[in-house]
């Protein structure tokens, strides 16, 4: 789910999201049926990408579980167990019901999964890339130190424009 919600937070915030666009990551993440999507329901998972998105760029676990348990409290409902009238395996869900709105089963199963993450790892579940020409959100899953960046590419882009910077200034 913490991947699932990522992608959807990139799709949202950093592309001009669109029903198809919406509908095309949730069946690469397995999800199946008629989705019902509506440009209301885009507009409102919208705004909810952009309160996980300020998980993500949380400077340290304390301020991320803070903003974890905002969003829980105003958005999760009691833990409950669905096989959506048979159509699938058993799975836990946190949102108000099977027919609940998109937005709502997006921010509250994002923040519970998130939230799941932060007390494994004990550290923010992921980041904004540190390269300011892009700021896309990202998990980190990955031991040691911690990621920066949203990609390789973002980081060899990175790399390649300050080791330029200092040879350029090394020549003046």
């Amino acid at each position: 789910m913490a991947v699932r919600a990522v992608d959807l937070c990139v799709a949202l915030l950093h592309e001009e999201p669109s029903i198809a666009s919406v509908t095309r990551i949730l069946r690469e993440h397995g999800e199946s049926g008629d989705f019902g999507l509506g440009e209301d329901d885009v507009a409102q998972m919208r705004a909810a990408a952009a309160r996980l998105r300020e998980v993500l760029a949380a400077p340290d676990a304390d301020q991320a579980a803070a903003l974890l348990n905002d969003l829980l409290a105003g958005a999760a409902h009691a833990p409950r167990l669905t096989s959506h009238g048979g159509t699938t395996t058993w799975h836990v869900h946190v949102d108000g019901r099977d027919d609940a709105p998109w937005a709502e089963w997006f921010l509250a199963s994002s923040a519970m999964a998130l939230a799941v993450l932060l007390a494994d790892y004990q550290r923010v579940p992921g980041g904004l890339c540190a390269s300011a020409s892009c700021r896309r959100p990202y998990m980190d899953f990955g031991g040691g130190s911690p990621r920066r960046y949203c990609s390789t590419r973002c980081a060899t882009r990175e790399r390649v424009a300050a080791h330029r910077s200092r040879t350029t200034a090394s020549t003046h």
